[in-house]
């Protein structure tokens, strides 16, 4: 093995269940995941982003723990996409659902905030460059986050 290689092993780290960093034991073998996304600079309706990310890459995001939610922030930062996107949160029947299933174990609406837990007419999950989560109309055009 090159010492490059050797160098990568030792500087291992991995995540624990309460959602923080921890340094990881090479030897060690643990599930992973992976987690791609793409920032589609094309503004859609909620529903019209869904479509395009079931036909072009897996589906609308789901944003399942802080280190997700900072991936996708990051990813529309580096794409320079300004304003809020849609994300795969619906409000169905009474209550908020991820499209590709997830259950919601993570949350991140806006502190104070209590008009996502009633919708009338703001149906549609929508994240803001800030971080947080807004209930948002479905007609409206927004960049959207795929996986």
């Amino acid at each position: 093995m090159g010492k490059d290689y050797l160098q990568l092993l030792s500087n291992v780290v991995n995540l624990k269940s309460d959602g923080k960093w921890n340094d990881g034991d090479p030897s060690i073998l643990l599930p992973f995941y992976c987690f791609s996304l793409t920032a589609v600079e094309v503004k859609k309706t909620w529903e019209g982003a869904l479509e395009y990310c079931r036909e072009t890459h897996t589906d609308l995001t789901t944003l399942q723990s802080d280190t997700e939610q900072l991936l996708t922030l990051n990813e529309i930062r580096h794409d320079h996409i300004t304003g809020r996107v849609w994300i795969g949160l619906r409000f169905l029947g009474d209550h908020w659902l991820w499209v590709n299933g997830d259950p919601m174990v993570y949350e991140n609406w806006r502190q104070g905030d209590q008009e996502h837990q009633c919708p009338l007419r703001k149906r549609c999950g929508a994240l803001t460059k800030e971080g947080h989560w807004e209930n948002w109309d479905c007609g409206e055009e927004l960049h959207f986050i795929c996986y």
